[in-house]
C-alpha cells in the first residue's frame, strides 16, 4: 500500500511539473529559499557543533551539574536534558536528530530516545516570534502567551508518555553499553576516542551536511506538493487551508494570515498547525531517525500537542 501511494504521489507531482512548469518552479523556489535562508544557517552550525560534543563526550562535562534537575522535571539523564534544551532552541527537527545520534552512539537507550522525541521537538523561538506571532497573527497575541501555549502542549505530551506509556520502563539506564547497529541504508561516518580533533571535526561537518541536505530534499518535495494542491484547488477554501497547514506549516500559516476567516479561527488553526508541525516535518523526522526508533510515539505526541495548543488558544481568546 505504501509503495502504491508513493508511486501515485510521485506521478502526480511529475504531471504537475510537466503541465504547469511555472507554478512548479515557483513552489520549488519557495522551498529552496526557506531551506537556504532559514534551515541552513540556523540548524547546520548546531548540527556540526553538537556532533563534536557527542564524539568528545563534552555534553556530560558541561551539563553534569544539572543532572538532578533533568531527572526530576523530565525523567531523563544529562543527554536527555541536552536534547530538550537544543530542541527548544533550534526547533524542528533538531531534537529527533540528537536523540537518534545519541542512541546510535550508545549514549542513551532506545526507550529514552523514543521518549525524547515525544516532547523535545517543537517550533523554534525565532519561528514562533517572527512567523507565527508577527506574520500570521500581526502581533495581536503576546509572544509570552504563544510560548506558554505551545510549551504546555509539549509538556502535556511529556507527562502522558512518561507516566502512562513508558511507566513500566526505565527511561534512563545507569549505563548504556550496547551500541545501536548502524542503519544499512544510511551509515554515518563515526569516530573513536583515539581520533584527532581534526578527524572528529571533519566527521561532524560531513554528517551535518548529509542531514541538512536530506532535509532540503523533503522541503523541496513538500513545497511542490503544496503548490499542486493550491493550483488545482480540489477542496473548499477552508478545507484547503487546513490541508495545507497540516502538510507544510510555513505555507499553511501564510495562507491563514491572508484568508478571509474569523480572527478566532485563524488563531486556533495557526497555533494548532504550529504545535503539530506538519507532514513535511514528520517526513524529515522519519528520515533522520534510526531504523530502530518508531515514528508512532512522535506522531501521537504531535497530535496531542497540536490539539491541546489549539484548545488553550481558544480558551485564551474566550
Amino acid at each position: 500500500m505504501r509503495s502504491i501511494l508513493l508511486t501515485a504521489g510521485t506521478g502526480l507531482l511529475l504531471v504537475f511539473l510537466l503541465l504547469h512548469p511555472g507554478e512548479g518552479l515557483a513552489s520549488a523556489r519557495a522551498g529552496m529559499t526557506l531551506w537556504l535562508n532559514t534551515l541552513l544557517p540556523t540548524l547546520l552550525p548546531f548540527m556540526i557543533l553538537t556532533g563534536v560534543l557527542i564524539h568528545t563526550k563534552g555534553i556530560e562535562k558541561i551539563l553534569s551539574p544539572l543532572k538532578p534537575v533533568f531527572r526530576f522535571f523530565l525523567g531523563t539523564d544529562v543527554y536527555g536534558g541536552y536534547v530538550f534544551i537544543l530542541g527548544m532552541v533550534c526547533g524542528y527537527p533538531m531534537a529527533a536528530k540528537l536523540a537518534s545520534d545519541l542512541y546510535e552512539t550508545g549514549r542513551i537507550s532506545r526507550i529514552e530516545a523514543l521518549y525524547l522525541t515525544t516532547f523535545c521537538s517543537s517550533a523554534s523561538p525565532v519561528f514562533i516570534i517572527t512567523y507565527l506571532g508577527h506574520l500570521c497573527l500581526n502581533n495581536r497575541i503576546p509572544v509570552p502567551v504563544l510560548f506558554f501555549i505551545l510549551f504546555s502542549g509539549n509538556m502535556a505530551a511529556m507527562v502522558i508518555f512518561r507516566f502512562a506509556v513508558f511507566r513500566n520502563h526505565k527511561i534512563f539506564p545507569s549505563n548504556v553499553t550496547k551500541k545501536a547497529k548502524p542503519d544499512t541504508c544510511y551509515e554515518k561516518k563515526e569516530t573513536s576516542e583515539a581520533d584527532s580533533p581534526g578527524v572528529i571535526l571533519d566527521v561532524s561537518i560531513m554528517n551535518g551536511f548529509e542531514t541538512i541536505t536530506r532535509l532540503g530534499g523533503y522541503i523541496l518535495l513538500f513545497s511542490i506538493l503544496t503548490g499542486c494542491i493550491r493550483y488545482y484547488r480540489p477542496f473548499p477554501a477552508l478545507i484547503q487551508y487546513i490541508l495545507l497547514g497540516i502538510t507544510e506549516i510555513t505555507t499553511g500559516l501564510s495562507l491563514f494570515a491572508s484568508a478571509d476567516i474569523p480572527w478566532t479561527l485563524r488563531c486556533v488553526l495557526s497555533v494548532t498547525a504550529t504545535g503539530f508541525g506538519g507532514l513535511c516535518i514528520l517526513a524529515q523526522t522519519r528520515s533522520i531517525l534510526h531504523k530502530d526508533l518508531s515514528l508512532i510515539p512522535y506522531l501521537s505526541a504531535k497530535c496531542i500537542s497540536g490539539l491541546l495548543s489549539g484548545i488553550l488558544m481558544l480558551c485564551y481568546l474566550n
